[in-house]
């Protein structure tokens, strides 16, 4: 029998610059859904804003 694939793909998007009216920084990440069911939070660099935000988890 296969087992069922753990890890999955997620979008991470920039928080903060819409806010700002700039355009949001977006990257991808690999997480272990039965550890972390919950969205993903994840403090990464914005270009756009040249400073590190948070970036949260979309669908």
């Amino acid at each position: 029998m296969a087992k069922k694939e753990q890890r999955i793909t997620v979008t991470l998007e920039c928080t903060e610059a819409k806010k700002e009216g700039k355009p949001a920084s977006r990257y991808t990440t690999k997480k272990n859904k039965q550890n972390t069911p919950d969205r993903l939070e994840l403090k990464k660099y914005n270009p756009f804003l040249r400073r590190h935000t948070i970036h949260k988890e979309v669908k």
